[in-house]
């Protein structure tokens, strides 16, 4: 083999050598660059995700006032908010369930008192968007502290409702009802945490069943608070 021949052998090997390490490089590069793409992808659908949820579940629109605990009364309350959040109230608080009617105001907002959340809807709201409120009531937060019944001339198709808060929504299916629930049930600003919404002493029946409970005589007494021993705000669901 002549010199010229092993030189342009050296220099082909050469361009071969370099034109594989270009192809490597690109092989690289695309390979990182792919991938680099796809983990911006995730983070920004997760990113996205993230934000989504939290201003689906955002709770910036409650409405919250103080009230005085413990103003216990026998007569009827003009309350300021529809429906109340708190001010006084009865010396019996509403057995905590879920009615298909109206109940006194004065009762609920002594459940309230004890740490129950209200969830209030229009007479006329669909079937169906009760049904689903019944569905939320009935599997978030702890049923020893839900109240859900019919409210008239409210000022939004659904208001939830807890001792100082309050969230007005138009769809049951918000996310943001059961974000309201899982944070104001028993929360830091019950007067009464813990203390029974049920028992031998609370009303389970509806405004149209029977009225306001007289002020006892001197020989009667009225209700005993006491906590139950079962309920824990720890229990959200």
């Amino acid at each position: 083999m002549t010199k010229e021949k092993a030189q342009a052998r050296r220099e082909h090997l050469q361009k071969m050598r370099a034109e594989q390490k270009r192809k490597q490089r690109r092989a690289a590069l695309l390979m990182w660059g792919t991938g680099g793409l796809i983990i911006v992808v995730l983070v920004g659908v997760v990113g996205f995700y993230l934000v989504n949820q939290a201003r689906q579940t955002s709770l910036d629109a409650v409405t919250s006032v103080k009230y005085e605990a413990g103003q216990h009364v026998w007569n009827t309350v003009a309350y300021k908010e529809t429906p109340p959040v708190g001010g006084e109230h009865n010396n019996y608080w509403q057995q905590c369930a879920i009615y298909d009617k109206p109940i006194h105001s004065e009762h609920a907002v002594h459940s309230l008192e004890h740490g129950a959340v209200w969830i209030t809807y229009r007479p006329d709201l669909a079937k169906a968007q009760v049904d689903k409120l019944k569905e939320v009531a009935s599997s978030t937060g702890q049923q020893d502290y839900m109240l859900m019944s019919p409210f008239p001339n409210l000022p939004s198709p659904i208001v939830v409702s807890s001792w100082g808060h309050q969230l007005k929504l138009t769809d049951a299916a918000d996310p943001k009802l059961g974000a309201f629930i899982k944070r104001y049930q028993n929360g830091a600003d019950t007067p009464e945490p813990g203390a029974t919404c049920g028992g031998t002493d609370a009303i389970t029946t509806t405004a149209d069943q029977a009225p306001l409970p007289p002020e006892p005589t001197n020989q009667q007494q009225a209700p005993m608070e006491t906590p139950a021993p079962s309920a824990s705000p720890s229990q959200q669901q």
